[in-house]
Order: structure tokens, then C-alpha cells, then sequence
């Protein structure tokens, strides 16, 4: 066992309003717990690292220096509710919209676990005493990938709808399911104080 237990999070949909591809600062909204939730990680010294697909640069929806655009305000959003992301990665890829180099089969899309594996390495952090946090199935099945201790689905954003609908065809089971990111972070607290 090897470094410390973080938090992985999901950004659109789970920290942030879901409202498609966030093709302009203007259209970034923090979700209304998530400064809260983050707050609550960072006191308790668990590092929240961001973990996203930002597929919208592969497809020309908007360029890549945007993500950093709207990295900039929501960290502003979130120093404002006295909270603070520890490290942020993104996938700015799609292996088959768009042209090279964003056009690719990378490790990094979810869930595949590049962006976990980079955070991990680059952070110090114990994937398998970490948690995953989104609003997709996708992001239960990176977790269970990864090796983390869960995966966590938050029913913000696709989440109701990815469980409702998605469950059967998707074939994996979240850890806990949350009616949102402060009570998936309420819950992992307590999941990792009982691991101790």
C-alpha cells in the first residue's frame, strides 16, 4: 500500500450543471452542494482531484485552451465557497470524431483508467484506498477498473436516468448511490474513517 486515499470527481453533471458541451465560460455553473462537498474533503485533508472527458475539443466544439478557460472560473466559484480542487485532469480526445491529435484510441477517455493512473502517479495517491465520483455509469465502471475502493454514482446530472435505464446493459453496480456530491462525500467520509 502506497501513497494516500483521494477522491476522484466527475465534472459535468456532478460537480457542475450538466448542460452538454460547456462551449464557453459563460455556460459553466457550479451544481449547488459542490463547493460544500469539496470544502468538506479538503478539512478532512482527502485530496478531490478532477477527473473528465472533454470530447468536445476532439470534436471542434470548442479548442482545448477553453477547458482551462473554465478551469479558471470554476476553481474562482469554488475559492468563493471556501473549497479548492488538489489536481485537475482531462481527456481531450475521441477515438473516432474529429482529426489528429485529438482523434485517437488514448488511455485516458473514460473509463478507461489513464487519468486515474496519471493523478495516482504524478499525486501520490493509493488508487485502491481512493473513490470515484460521477454522474455515469461509466465512471462506477472506471472506478472498478482503477481498483478504487468504489465507485460512487450520483444521480445529478445523467445519473437518475443512467441508473433508471442504463443498469442492466451497463453491468456494474455502484458502491453507494447519491442523491448528489455532498451526500456521495458524507457517505465516503465514512466508508474511509472505517477503513482505518
Amino acid at each position: 500500500m502506497s501513497g494516500i486515499p483521494a477522491v476522484f470527481i466527475d465534472r459535468d453533471g456532478t460537480l457542475s450543471e450538466e448542460i452538454g458541451y460547456v462551449n464557453h465560460v459563460s455556460r459553466f455553473k457550479l451544481l449547488e452542494k459542490s463547493a460544500a462537498a469539496i470544502k468538506k474533503l479538503n478539512e478532512a485533508n482527502v485530496p478531490a482531484v478532477l477527473v473528465t472527458n472533454q470530447a468536445g475539443v476532439a470534436r471542434g466544439y470548442f479548442p482545448e485552451r477553453l477547458i482551462a478557460d473554465v478551469h479558471v472560473r470554476m476553481n474562482e466559484l469554488l475559492a468563493a465557497g471556501g473549497a479548492k480542487l488538489d489536481g485537475i485532469y482531462y481527456c481531450p480526445h475521441h477515438p473516432t470524431a474529429g482529426e489528429p491529435p485529438y482523434r485517437m484510441d488514448c488511455d485516458c477517455r473514460k473509463p478507461k483508467t489513464g487519468l486515474i493512473d496519471r493523478a495516482a502517479a504524478e499525486m501520490g495517491l493509493d488508487a485502491a484506498r481512493s473513490y470515484m465520483i460521477g454522474d455515469k455509469l461509466s465512471d462506477v465502471a472506471l472506478a472498478k477498473r482503477a481498483g478504487c475502493a468504489a465507485g460512487i454514482l450520483v444521480l445529478t446530472g445523467y445519473g437518475r436516468g443512467d441508473w433508471e435505464f442504463n443498469r442492466e446493459r451497463e453491468g456494474v453496480e455502484p458502491d453507494f448511490i447519491a442523491e448528489d456530491l455532498l451526500e456521495a462525500v458524507d457517505w465516503l467520509l465514512k466508508d474511509l474513517a472505517s477503513r482505518a
